[in-house]
């Protein structure tokens, strides 16, 4: 039976062949392999609303997939937050994860940006505990932060295949903690994480502001640095820039090593282009990979996005591969500087996140007072990012215009009398957001 990673890299691949790579990078960015058998493949989304996308239009894809390339009739299902909060209250929990074979510090291109980092993950990867411990990785989303994270769990798990390695999100830590609160799995959850070899936690600006989660990952982290178990953290900012961060949290945050990965530059650009080019079979022109190089600069993931387009052109359009037809079908990936602005559904998503809550209660009627804040923050902020009126902003709540622009007055009120947490909130929830343009 092949790993669930591999399994599911190779069906990526191959649907990869036949959508282009906006849709890709869309539905499917954030999904996960839960669990992989003969009778079943699970997948798990955050989103309640990509789940259904998935299941409605994807799914042929993805059976095509398993069984063009494996034979395989393994039956497809997509989880949710309840379905996945359900699947963990069993004790379906796997902490032997397998980690996506292409992830390694030999594919990695490394430049000025990221050397640094690069040669500190090695080092951790050679000798975990032993250096650099906790490994901080810090820098925008799409610069190779996940790589570099996959890349130690695998190097790790070729040296000790019996590593107890355990991988998590920020903003997933919190809804398995809320999850193990309701089923009175407290000890189960702390026993997953507190017993790793290897902590792997990615995006961990997450926890901030969640004062039960921070208390949980505060005693979790002491176990774990005290036994010289190795921790390993990414994060789209330093840890002085959580502003709602607890300060005992930054401060071991900072006891190992901080490394910070930027956008790489032209140089590097070019060799991303190529590599990536070269593994898909593509032969591109120095003049068609100068062209990318020069206007996609934001980070690898829209780099490896523009030349997975190009591939489905020439395959899907027979496209011979010149300047002129490259610059056609891929100039609409171009960002101008200035004009990227969130959708409302980025937004609220990220809001979602911050105050632990799903998107559907956000969007109803409910009115405690945390849903209330997160709700009217919502609005607030899509009031400041976007060019939306106020009744499209109600489109999105099902509310009219004089609702939302209450809320909003009552955000813009808070932060005039000097309410620092909300200020301290909505800058970092800004910031989460800004990290995905």
């Amino acid at each position: 039976m092949y790993s669930s990673a591999y399994v599911w890299a190779k069906v990526m691949r191959h649907m990869e062949e036949r959508l282009d790579s906006t849709t890709m990078a869309a539905w499917f960015d954030d999904c996960e392999v839960v669990e992989l058998t003969e009778e079943h493949l699970i997948l798990y989304s955050p989103s309640d609303f990509r789940r259904d996308i998935i299941l409605r239009r994807y799914s042929p894809y993805i059976h095509d997939a398993l069984k063009e390339i494996f034979s395989s009739d393994a039956k497809l299902m997509v989880y949710g937050e309840k379905e996945m909060a359900s699947f963990r209250s069993k004790d379906n929990i796997n902490t032997g994860m397998d980690f996506n074979p292409q992830f390694t510090f030999d594919n990695f291109v490394v430049g000025p940006s990221n050397r640094f980092a690069h040669s500190a993950a090695i080092a951790v990867s050679n000798n975990p505990g032993q250096v650099y411990n906790p490994l901080f990785i810090y820098g925008p989303a799409g610069v190779g932060k996940t790589h570099l994270l996959y890349a130690i769990a695998n190097g790790i798990r070729k040296q000790n295949p019996n590593a107890n390695i355990v991988y998590i999100k920020g903003d997933q830590f919190t809804n398995e903690l809320i999850a193990a609160i309701q089923s009175g799995k407290n000890i189960e959850f702390r026993s997953k994480y507190r017993e790793a070899d290897l902590f792997l936690i990615d995006d961990i600006q997450f926890i901030a502001g969640k004062e039960s989660t921070q208390e949980e990952f505060f005693h979790t982290f002491n176990k774990l640095y005290e036994e010289h178990k190795q921790i390993v953290m990414t994060s789209d900012r330093k840890p002085s820039d959580m502003l709602t961060l607890e300060d005992r949290l930054k401060t071991r945050f900072e006891w190992g090593l901080l490394a910070d990965v930027q956008p790489p530059d032209y140089e590097t650009r070019m060799a991303i282009i190529k590599n990536k080019a070269i593994s898909l079979g593509l032969d591109l022109s120095d003049d068609i990979c100068n062209y990318i190089a020069i206007n996609v600069t934001s980070n690898v993931r829209q780099i490896e996005g523009t030349v997975k387009k190009i591939l489905a052109h020439r395959d899907l359009d027979n496209m011979p591969l010149t300047l002129e037809n490259v610059s056609k079908v891929i100039g609409d990936m171009f960002k101008t500087e200035g004009n990227a602005l969130p959708t409302p559904a980025l937004i609220i998503s990220h809001v979602c996140k911050f105050y632990s809550i799903d998107e559907s209660v956000l969007r109803g009627t409910l009115k405690n007072k945390g849903t209330a804040e997160a709700r009217q923050t919502a609005m607030y902020l899509i009031r400041q990012l976007t060019n939306l009126s106020l009744p499209d902003i109600g489109k999105e709540f099902n509310k009219d215009h004089t609702s939302i622009l209450y809320s909003i007055r009552k955000v813009e009120d808070a932060l005039k009398k000097g309410n620092k947490q909300l200020k301290d909130n909505i800058r970092d929830i800004t910031a989460n957001i800004n990290s995905c343009l």
